[in-house]
């Protein structure tokens, strides 16, 4: 599953773990996240978020 970066503070969203503080199931894709979610370190919104070239 695609990872996805916070630009303003280098958090990775990874989709196989979720954020289970934030009350994300592990799986739940990046899209599939709630439009209110927020990074769990500095608190910005998904539009912050970057996809992580797999390599």
């Amino acid at each position: 599953m695609q990872q996805y970066q916070c630009i303003p503070c280098g958090y990775i969203y990874d989709p196989e773990e979720g954020d289970p503080d934030g009350g994300i199931e592990p799986g739940t894709p990046f899209e599939d996240l709630p439009d209110d979610w927020t990074c769990p370190l500095c608190g910005v919104g998904r539009d912050d978020f970057e996809p992580i070239d797999e390599e």
